[in-house]
């Protein structure tokens, strides 16, 4: 089975961008939007980003515009808005879709490697996580109104 490692996506200046960059590193992917009530998630995100990246893990934020039309920027406003308002410092890639016929091919095998509730696949709504270990497996899949400090003790267990 194919690690995420070696999916391609869009880095936020439309680019390709090679997620080997992150191999041999312990992820958490998630999908973001800025206008959201969970987007104070950014600080926890990157709370948890500052706290471990020395240790070999990385948060990567992929917003998206699906749910309640919460991401209506362009990449610039959404960097701008992370980085001002949460000083993100975490990459934060292209505007994707994470369900439907145009999703993302990355988001498409993280739901599928860890569905959700009852088995669904579909993502229901913004900053969904899923935790990938350091071989490019995923580990887990986290719902929105988890909080990404109750999440360290699993990323801890793999670094």
């Amino acid at each position: 089975m194919t690690a995420i490692t070696e999916f391609t996506v869009k880095a936020a200046d439309g680019t390709p961008a090679a997620l080997e960059a992150y191999r041999g590193k312990v992820l958490l992917i998630v999908n973001t939007a800025s206008k959201c009530g969970f987007t104070p998630q950014y600080e926890g995100l990157e709370a948890l980003h500052r706290d471990y990246a020395a240790r070999g893990f990385e948060v990567l934020g992929f917003p998206c515009n699906q749910f309640g039309g919460q991401e209506p920027g362009d990449a610039a406003e959404i960097a701008n808005f992370c980085s001002l308002t949460y000083d993100v410092t975490f990459p934060v890639f292209a505007k994707v879709d994470v369900n439907g016929g145009a999703a993302d091919p990355l988001f498409e095998r993280l739901k599928a490697d860890a569905p959700g509730v009852l088995g669904s696949k579909a993502i229901k709504w913004n900053f969904t996580k899923f935790l990938v270990d350091r071989e490019g497996r995923v580990v887990d899949r986290y719902a929105p109104t988890t909080k990404p400090a109750d999440i360290r003790v699993d990323i801890e267990k793999l670094l």
